[in-house]
């Protein structure tokens, strides 16, 4: 077989022809290879769509992972789910089995399916849940801790994406990601980076702190190679005897008492929330953006319709002849993200507990009248929410909250399927407890800790059972022949539908490809009148223009920014990682 070639600095595409002769595919039982071992090679010109497929992810080694069931002739799904179980092992302080993600299908003839793999808050939990002594918790108090734990959902997703879409057996999706883990995988920069940032918070615990910190407390050195045989030991029970072995028995126990004893923030998860876990099959939102069908996740993400309400309010100008050198094209796309992210903060949560007007929010009459509230010459400065189609005003809005962490990648297969999956436990190394070799999430931070606002609830409020409002926003994008034009998604919280709606312009306005348009700078309106923009960028500079333009507060901000994306350019496929990322797109 030929070495497989890193694409990180390509763009891509995603093909939906290219069919394999079945007798050319191994058979579900193959036995996994060994990673390759000789240096990833440049292919900046992307790869055939007729051939195996590709992977985009944030860690080579993790994508590598995918590719292993690529040459296997494993499905799209089968790559996404080898290439999270991987992710688990080398990218810990992002995502895992101990999190949820979503899940976007698509196939060569362009039907889209959604897997709603999101986190839920135990029976237990009421809409006081991170109140102390009658007050709410601080953010960054409510994260530590067994509070901010919501059951994981990334196994009953993989299980059900699984058994619709898998190829190969359930065991061999997890044999890289055990290898990984027994045999050891060195840390990265980035990895330590974060570590020694969590070892000043105190968050992570003993167990975490044996297998990444040295005896001196310091995080182990870039390069060390670290060795993680609990998680080795889980994947190999979950590999053996399926999703429900993690949701019932010993794992479950243990999840059930490390939040229930956690020295802070302790509280009270039962096996029972965790045996009831589902993952959901929910139906895609599907939008038309110019010639092209723009399709994501819709509630309890926020993704599919913020996205695609800051594209088509942009509709009507002409973005292309803008271009990206122009400050008045970043000024119109940080005045739709006002608009959007005003009616994602009003209305968006978990659909089976609220209504959630998701059609008025992606009404293009709707749309049309929101667009026509922004001005090319100067900005709105503050924004309410609209009132959409089927909107009903019963909830108030909440205040933003900041978001940290989380993992995207994608994968095309030889079938022209295409899979693009978000994974996240929350924050950096989630709630900072391990169970098993792996983090427990602090997703249900992702509530709003204040439960009303003007003597009214907010539609994102914890309850039992509910599942917490995400920014993810794993997107499939077809053009007017029909065939995927783009799989894309993104990292960094809140900020996701504003990177990812700004590579979309990048790749569909400003014929940039996907690898360049994910490393245009990033600027971020998510509500009241203030602006961020990339630190370090062209944007820093224009900001004495946005201001002329009626933007009164504009701030350069650090990158926290990870996007991963497959194209498909012609008869070729093209894989993107973010260049601020140590991520890549590998093929076999």
């Amino acid at each position: 077989m030929s070495v497989p070639r890193l694409l990180k600095s390509a763009s891509l595409a995603t093909p939906l022809a290219a069919l394999l002769v079945s007798g050319c595919v191994p058979p579900p039982s193959a036995t996994v290879a060994p990673p390759r071992t000789a240096p990833l090679a440049a292919a900046a010109d992307g790869i055939p769509v007729d051939s195996a497929g590709l992977v985009s992810a944030a860690d080579p080694r993790a994508a590598e992972a995918g590719v292993q069931m690529l040459r296997l002739g494993g499905s799209a799904t089968d790559a996404a789910i080898a290439t999270m179980l991987a992710l688990t092992v080398v990218e810990p302080q992002s995502s895992g089995i101990g999190g949820g993600g979503f899940l976007v299908l698509g196939d060569a003839a362009g039907q889209v399916e959604t897997i709603d793999g999101r986190e839920t808050a135990p029976k237990a939990a009421t809409p006081q849940w991170f109140y102390a002594d009658g007050k709410p918790l601080a953010y960054r108090d409510a994260i530590p801790g067994g509070r901010s734990v919501g059951v994981p959902g990334n196994l009953r997703l993989a299980a059900l994406a699984h058994n619709g879409k898998g190829r190969l057996s359930w065991r061999t999706l997890f044999q890289p990601a055990i290898r990984l883990a027994r045999e050891g995988f060195e840390i990265t920069p980035r990895l330590r980076t974060i570590l020694a940032a969590a070892s000043r918070t105190g968050a992570l615990d003993p167990e975490a702190s044996a297998l990444y910190y040295g005896s001196d407390g310091q995080p182990l050195a870039v390069g060390t190679l670290v060795r993680n045989p609990a998680l080795a030991a889980t994947l190999e029970t979950v590999a053996a005897r399926g999703a429900d072995s993690f949701y019932a028995g010993e794992n479950a126990t243990l999840i059930a008492s490390k939040v229930g004893t956690a020295p802070r923030n302790p509280s009270p998860m039962t096996t029972a929330d965790i045996a009831g876990y589902r993952a959901i099959a929910r139906p895609p939102v599907c939008g038309q953006y110019r010639v092209w069908r723009i399709c994501g996740m819709g509630p309890p993400s926020s993704g599919a319709t913020t996205v695609f309400a800051i594209l088509k309010q942009l509709e009507r100008f002409d973005m292309k002849a803008l271009g990206p050198a122009n400050p008045v094209s970043w000024h119109l796309i940080a005045e739709s993200q006002r608009l959007a992210y005003a009616d994602r903060d009003q209305y968006l949560a978990d659909s089976d507990f609220v209504s959630v007007p998701v059609s008025g929010l992606t009404d293009p009459a709707y749309l049309a009248s929101r667009s026509a509230l922004i001005s090319e010459t100067t900005s709105l400065g503050l924004v309410t929410p609209g009132t959409p189609p089927g909107a009903r005003l019963a909830f108030a809005k909440a205040d933003p909250q900041e978001e940290n962490g989380t993992t995207h990648f994608v994968a095309v297969d030889r079938w022209g399927n295409a899979a693009s999956y978000t994974s996240t436990i929350e924050g950096p190394f989630g709630s900072g407890l391990m169970v098993g070799g792996y983090y427990l999430n602090n997703e249900l931070t992702d509530f709003n800790i204040v439960p009303d606002k003007d003597g009214k609830p907010t539609a994102n409020r914890i309850e039992a059972g509910k599942r917490p409002r995400s920014s993810m926003s794993p997107t499939l994008i077809y053009g007017p022949d029909g065939k995927l034009r783009l799989a894309i998604g993104a990292a960094g919280g809140v900020t996701i539908p504003a990177q990812v709606a700004k590579a979309i312009i990048g790749v569909l306005d400003w014929n940039l490809s996907a690898r360049d348009a994910i490393a245009l700078p990033v600027i971020f309106a998510p509500g009241g009148d203030m602006v961020f923009v990339e630190k370090g960028t062209s944007l820093e500079a224009m900001i004495p223009t946005l201001q002329q333009l009626g933007h009164a507060q504009v701030l350069a901000r650090p990158p926290s920014f990870k996007a991963n994306a497959i194209e498909r350019v012609g008869d070729r496929w093209r894989g993107a990682a973010d260049p601020r990322s140590e991520g890549a797109a590998v093929a076999p």
